[in-house]
């Protein structure tokens, strides 16, 4: 048989039989047969490597990845969803559609939320090219070879239509029980929950790791341009018939009192699953009516998430200790007895400020009520006053910061949190001034952890940034657990800091209420470190975005001999305080905003917004009456695309874009 015939039809068998073993749990060949033929064809494309596929069932055995996942932009953007935690609430959101759409009958789909790690994979002519992980849903971490390590993704489909399926990586119960029983004969810690481990899984940097972990995927809801289907329910039996994993506990509910029907099965009936869930999604069935809808900033309109009850569990408060920002605000923590709740041991519960802690009428050692809050952050939800010790003292929200100073708290009008203003020697300002600076979106200074810059305070070895500059590799070996190699390797790191430019500077000196956007705009502005510092806040506030509150936040710290001071250093040490001359900066597209939809083959996205501002453009994430183009890619998003042509904002491809501007891409 010819090579490529036989390499194929091995390809198809594998796919089939890799469906029906990890998706339809109903296998016709034994795992050696599988095996055998795996091996086969291993054997063939090593053997004839002009057939390479990356979609091969061979790819599914892992290969290493470098130390970072790359941030892409989704084709479509990954929303929240609102939370609802009561059938009233639910009568609330269907009062609002129904008003919105002007009609009385609406149905919908009901799906169980499982509680897992969100990933939305992308489909194009039958093959699965990209997965992303949710990120800020606008962006998220590129983990596709991770991805394809888990057998209920497939990698081909018989249906070539370009789209994109959101699916939740999940560790089944069983598979749970089996790890942690792996993990204990021998000798390792146990896992605490399966989300938990889920999560950490599928960003491991060695994708041959995450294979051997038990995720799956279930999918659950399909996005495209002219997809053939007009209801979720279809969507759904599309993704089933296409070879996708999808969890068949849907249903379709012809109104409200079939969907309490359905929340009140589930409500009881939760444990039954092979899967953890935390409520169920409500999602209007019909897709013109969702298009209808449409979506606020965070979520769409025709969805809504009901929690179930929230598991709550009661400890004993030991004490309240204090945080220190590095902004100098001041959060008081909760030490408790510890207590599992969902599968985590807590030990300690934000209070979030004194109002906080006045509100609940918190007392020493009394017993209390926590929940975790959206499931993930402890809470203490409120105190059992019945239990509480006779002549207990109530707790007083401390009025000095904890640093050894003792500096007096500031309140700040129209703040909840209490600030220490000592932040020149304030130990935990320093340190978590230095952790901001040295982050990956600002200096990016890799296997510079926590624990080393604590040991390098504690040793008098840095107090500022630039002293990071001055540490050489005998600092750093004579620290506690710092091997050479790794010292080696954070030295590597500290110097190639350097080429940083000069928006990520900004960002990480750390200036109150300059992020990273309002870095990226200053700059794209201001070229020099020098201008800025000499700018009033007038001619602050002429910069497009900067508000009183930032303007009058770089007043203050320009103003400040000591800031001053350290940014001279850092600029002798050679750090970027100025935007470096680029000999393919034009004008060509001066005053134009772009936004950019769909993928692009030629060039990545991050290019393609690099090229644009080098140009004099500006790239912006959402349309408004002010973008001068939006430049579509292959499968651009619907959503954009309705809200261009209802602001009259002109569609450009990008071809299209660099022949009109004569741009050098």
């Amino acid at each position: 048989m010819n090579p490529e015939i036989k390499i194929n039809h091995l390809r198809d068998e594998l796919h089939h039989h890799n469906h029906l073993y990890y998706v339809k749990n109903s296998p016709i060949i034994s795992d050696n047969e599988f095996d055998k033929k795996l091996n086969e064809l291993i054997e063939l494309e090593n053997k004839f490597p002009e057939f390479k596929d990356m979609n091969s069932p061979t790819m599914r055995v892992g290969s290493s990845l470098s130390n970072e996942f790359n941030s892409i932009n989704h084709n479509f953007q990954m929303y929240s969803l609102e939370n609802s935690y009561s059938i009233d609430d639910l009568k609330e959101w269907e009062k609002r559609i129904k008003k919105k759409l002007g009609i009385e009958n609406i149905s919908y789909c009901c799906e169980l939320k499982l509680d897992g790690v969100s990933v939305s994979l992308s489909y194009k002519n039958g093959n699965f090219v990209q997965g992303l992980t949710r990120g800020d849903g606008i962006t998220g971490d590129d983990i596709t070879e991770n991805l394809k390590t888990i057998n209920t993704i497939p990698l081909k489909i018989k249906n070539h239509l370009n789209f994109d399926i959101r699916g939740e990586v999940v560790i089944e119960k069983s598979d749970f029980k089996k790890l942690n029983q792996d993990r204990f004969s021998m000798g390792e810690q146990p896992y605490m929950n399966p989300r938990n481990t889920a999560s950490g899984s599928i960003k491991l940097i060695k994708s041959e790791e995450v294979k051997k972990r038990p995720l799956k995927c279930y999918s659950f809801q399909v996005v495209g341009e002219s997809l053939p289907f007009k209801t979720q329910i279809e969507s759904l039996n599309f993704g089933i018939e296409s070879g996708f994993n999808v969890s068949q506990t849907f249903k379709f509910c012809k109104n409200l009192n079939e969907v309490v029907n359905y929340l009140e099965f589930w409500e009881k009936n939760k444990e039954s699953n092979n899967f953890e869930i935390d409520g169920v999604v409500i999602k209007v069935n019909k897709l013109n009516f969702q298009k209808e809808l449409g979506f606020t900033s965070k979520f769409p309109r025709w969805a809504i998430a009901y929690k179930f009850k929230t598991e709550q569990a009661i400890t004993q408060l030991i004490n309240v200790t204090y945080q220190v920002g590095r902004t100098g605000a001041v959060t008081p923590v909760a030490n408790l007895e510890p207590v599992v709740l969902n599968g985590t041991t807590v030990k300690r519960a934000s209070l979030h400020n004194a109002d906080q802690i006045t509100k609940i009428d918190l007392h020493e050692k009394d017993h209390v009520i926590i929940e975790k809050g959206g499931e993930i952050i402890p809470k203490i939800v409120s105190v059992l006053k019945e239990k509480r010790i006779y002549d207990s003292i109530p707790i007083k929200f401390d009025e000095e910061c904890p640093c050894p100073n003792k500096t007096a708290l500031v309140k700040i009008e129209g703040e909840a949190q209490h600030y220490c203003v000592n932040n020149k020697s304030c130990p935990y300002q320093i340190l978590g001034k230095i952790k901001h600076f040295i982050s990956r979106k600002a200096m990016n200074i890799e296997g510079f952890g926590t624990e080393t810059i604590e040991r390098l305070l504690e040793k008098k070895l840095i107090n500022d940034f630039s002293d990071i500059y001055k540490l050489n590799l005998n600092d750093l070996i004579n620290l506690e657990r710092m091997a050479e190699k790794s010292a080696q390797n954070l030295i590597s790191a500290i110097e190639k800091s350097k080429d940083q430019p000069f928006e990520k500077v900004l960002f990480g000196l750390g200036i109150r209420y300059v992020g990273e956007t309002v870095s990226k705009k200053i700059t794209s502005k201001i070229s020099d470190i020098d201008k800025l510092m000499k700018l009033s806040f007038d001619d602050l506030l002429k910069i497009e975005e900067i508000g009183d509150k930032i303007a009058l936040s770089l007043v203050k710290y320009f103003g400040d001999d000591d800031n001053i001071e350290q940014i001279k250093r850092l600029k002798e040490i050679g750090l970027n305080f100025h935007m470096v001359n680029d000999l393919n900066i034009t004008s060509l597209l001066s005053n134009l905003k772009f936004v950019i939809t769909g993928t692009y083959t030629q060039i990545s996205r991050d290019n393609l917004k690099s090229n644009i501002e080098k140009n004099g453009g500006e790239v912006s994430s959402s349309l408004s009456k002010n973008t001068s183009y939006l430049i579509l890619g292959d499968n651009p998003g619907p959503s954009k695309l309705s809200k261009a042509k209802i602001l009259g904002v002109e569609t450009i491809s990008l071809q299209n874009l660099i022949n009109k501007f004569n741009l050098d891409f």
